[in-house]
């Protein structure tokens, strides 16, 4: 059974749970932990979903509004929760040290026994353990390859192949043009609602990606790891336009990625550009 964090963590919300902030991070690392956490649930029988895998499961483009909205929801319950948590071990253990001084103090809210609760780190090579989407980041593609004991491998993403197959639209042909081109775009008998779910992240307008960062970026202590794919056409100035927006959206950092900028850094598609 596959489940997605949203599931877990507003489930818990109805049902009154606590879940502290050693649960969160368990739940956003793909594993599933008892009221004890004594015995981690194999990952491969009930996987968290995160990110990307999240809204296609949920059927919502990264590009639409909705998706922004469900950001704020997921991060904000986060927030809320871990900050709870934090002021129940400041009663019993004491605040951090410098909380007088801090925001928290200054505003004279209860005391907190951790400085910050939330980040949002690079999870490149986690996901890849937890076989999940990493970050917050869209797909950067839905086929790829990997290099296992000197052996070249193909992988087309799993939800992709799922949603083909239960539509009716799969086809060797249509692998073939995924495992060349990363993307859907200008592959035949692809619905378009199919397209819109599955743009990877180079289809996908800089802003948005901005966007969502910023979303997150709301409800999260330190700053948020997001990556701003640009293609590699882009100019300088659509770099400084990157940076500007999100200095005005109140991002507390921003990396810029203009594809094939560095050879070999990742693999080449064709017709990415």
């Amino acid at each position: 059974m596959r489940l997605s964090i949203a599931d877990a963590l507003f489930d818990a919300r109805v049902k009154g749970v606590s879940i502290a902030p050693a649960a969160i991070a368990c739940l956003l690392a793909g594993c599933v932990v008892g009221p004890n956490f004594e015995r981690p649930a194999p990952p491969a029988d009930a996987a968290r979903e995160v990110g990307a895998d999240l809204l296609v499961l949920l059927g919502i483009p990264y590009q639409d509004p909705r998706a922004l909205d469900l950001a704020r929801r997921v991060m904000g319950f986060i927030q809320e929760t871990s900050k709870k948590a934090s002021r129940d071990l400041a009663e019993s253990r004491g605040a951090f040290p410098n909380f007088p001084g801090s925001v928290y103090g200054r505003r004279g809210e209860p005391p907190l026994r951790n400085a910050t609760t939330t980040t949002i780190a690079p999870t490149g090579t986690i996901s890849l353990i937890a076989d999940c989407s990493n970050g917050i980041e869209p797909y950067f593609a839905l086929a790829y390859q990997r290099l296992i004991l000197g052996t070249r491998m193909t992988e087309v993403n799993r939800f992709f192949l799922e949603t083909a197959r239960r539509q009716g639209f799969d086809s060797e042909e249509l692998r073939g043009r995924v495992e060349a081109t990363g993307t859907l775009r200008g592959a035949p008998g692809v619905p378009a609602a199919v397209k819109r779910l599955f743009r990877t992240a180079l289809e996908i307008p800089p802003a948005v990606h901005i966007e969502m960062q910023a979303a997150f970026q709301e409800q999260t202590d330190n700053a948020v790891s997001k990556t701003i794919n640009l293609p590699h056409r882009a100019s300088k100035e659509d770099v400084a336009q990157a940076y500007l927006l999100a200095y005005r959206k109140g991002c507390k950092g921003i990396t810029v990625f203009r594809y094939d900028a560095r050879r070999g850094t990742l693999v080449r598609f064709s017709d990415v550009d």
